[in-house]
């Protein structure tokens, strides 16, 4: 056993010192390297659930979707959605398209802080949430808030202050998730309010 030990540390003694350096700099790099592609890893978790153009299409169908137009978010409006967003909306115009006593309505919103935005869409009709839809979703947990059986939970949903006029049950390691999804329903209805 002394034999092998004396081998292998005369084997690596009679390593050049520039070669010593390389294999202790490559070594000394690696952590680094893995948490670069962990980082790559995060920002590409991310699922398609439809495209805004297929969204509105969808929200007019059958017939032909409407020309999209702007609502202008001045300091008075934009204090009415922080009201309801919780934060202050970062856009100052946001796109809409109205028809047929219906609006659609995409934007996104934050579930987790520090993560990457979620894109939405809902259909409001007479004060209420038609259709709601998740088109991309972008954090690594939660998105069984895409999913239909928790979506028709915010189908008929009205405003109530703040918040929404019924519960909206919590998903198990999405609370973050349910919650941006319920202030994203109520911050539609009061777009389609401000652009009435």
């Amino acid at each position: 056993m002394k034999e092998k030990m004396d081998t292998e540390f005369a084997s690596s003694a009679a390593m050049p010192v520039a070669g010593r350096r390389s294999l202790l700099r490559l070594l000394a790099s690696l952590p680094l390297l893995l948490t670069q592609a962990r980082r790559a890893e995060a920002f590409d978790v991310y699922t398609t659930y439809q495209t805004a153009d297929a969204f509105v299409a969808e929200a007019f169908a059958p017939g032909a979707a409407p020309a999209p137009q702007t609502l202008m978010l001045d300091a008075a409006r934009q204090a009415q959605v922080a009201s309801v967003f919780g934060k202050p909306f970062p856009q100052a115009r946001l796109r809409y398209w109205r028809a047929a006593g219906r609006s659609a309505w995409i934007f996104d919103d934050v579930g987790k802080d520090g993560y990457v935005p979620t894109t939405c869409g809902f259909v409001v009709t007479a004060g209420s949430i038609e259709h709601a839809r998740v088109l991309i979703y972008r954090e690594s947990r939660g998105q069984q808030v895409a999913e239909p059986s928790f979506l028709k939970q915010l189908i008929g949903a009205h405003a109530a202050g703040a918040g929404l006029d019924r519960n909206v049950d919590n998903i198990s390691g999405a609370t973050l998730s349910v919650k941006m999804m319920q202030r994203m329903a109520r911050t539609a209805l009061l777009f389609d309010t401000l652009a009435s």
